[in-house]
C-alpha cells in the first residue's frame, strides 16, 4: 500500500473542499484533514470495506473539523455539526443532491461518535476510525508501517497536539454539551502527546533527511 494508490478524488467537489480548508485552517489542521483521508482509505482496505463512496469520504474528511475555525465557528451547535454543514453548502454548489449533501452532514457529525457501525455507514466508520488513529492512536499497528512513514513524511504533524488539544478544550468550554467535552473528559489532550504518531513521524522525517 502506497501513497500512490490512493488517487485523489478529482471532482469540483474535492478540489472546492480542499481549498476552503488551506485558506481557513491551519497547516497542521488540514495536514491532519489529509491524513485522516488517507487512513481512511487504507482501513476500508484493511478491514474489507468495499462500494465506498470516495468523494464522499474525501470532502468529509477534509473538512471534518473547518467548524473549528472562527469563521465557521457556531455558538449554539457543536463544531462537527458547523463543519458539517459547510460541507453541505459546498456541495450544493458542486452540484450534489439533496441526499447526497445529508451524507456529507452524516459523516463528519458521526467522526466525533464513540464508534460507528461500519454496516449502518461505512464513510462515518471510516473517518471515526481514521481521526481516532490520527488524534488518540488508535489501533496504531492496524496499518503497514511503510504506508504510515509515507503519509507521515507527505503530511507532517506539525503542531497538531498543541493546535488540536487548544481548540477542543475551548469548544468544550463554550459547549459543554457537545461532543468536545467528552474528548476532553476522555483525556484527549494527553492522548494527543503520546500518540505513537508523534513518534513515528519524527522518526520518518529524520530518516527522509539523514
Amino acid at each position: 500500500m502506497h501513497l500512490v494508490d490512493i488517487p485523489v478524488p478529482d471532482t469540483l467537489a474535492a478540489r472546492g473542499a480542499l481549498a476552503l480548508a488551506e485558506q481557513y485552517q491551519t497547516p497542521a489542521i488540514t495536514a491532519h484533514a489529509l491524513r485522516s483521508w488517507l487512513w481512511a482509505e487504507a482501513f476500508a482496505r484493511i478491514d474489507g470495506i468495499t462500494g465506498i463512496d470516495h468523494e464522499l469520504l474525501y470532502v468529509a474528511a477534509v473538512l471534518h473539523d473547518i467548524g473549528t475555525v472562527t469563521e465557521f465557528d457556531n455558538h449554539t451547535i457543536s463544531y462537527e455539526h458547523a463543519g458539517g454543514h459547510v460541507g453541505v453548502a459546498l456541495t450544493a454548489g458542486a452540484g450534489w443532491p439533496r441526499e447526497r449533501r445529508q451524507r456529507v452532514l452524516d459523516v463528519v457529525v458521526r467522526h466525533n461518535w464513540p464508534s460507528v457501525d461500519p454496516s449502518m455507514d461505512a464513510e462515518g466508520y471510516l473517518l471515526e476510525t481514521a481521526t481516532a488513529l490520527d488524534i488518540s492512536g488508535a489501533r496504531p499497528d492496524a496499518l503497514p508501517a511503510a504506508f504510515i512513514a509515507e503519509v507521515l513524511v507527505a503530511y507532517p504533524r506539525g503542531a497538531l497536539a498543541e493546535e488540536f488539544g487548544a481548540c477542543v478544550l475551548d469548544q468544550a468550554t463554550r459547549k459543554p454539551d457537545t461532543a468536545a467535552r467528552r474528548l476532553v473528559d476522555g483525556g484527549v489532550v494527553a492522548k494527543l502527546a503520546a500518540n505513537p504518531l508523534e513518534r513515528l513521524g519524527e522518526a520518518a522525517e529524520a530518516e527522509r533527511n539523514s
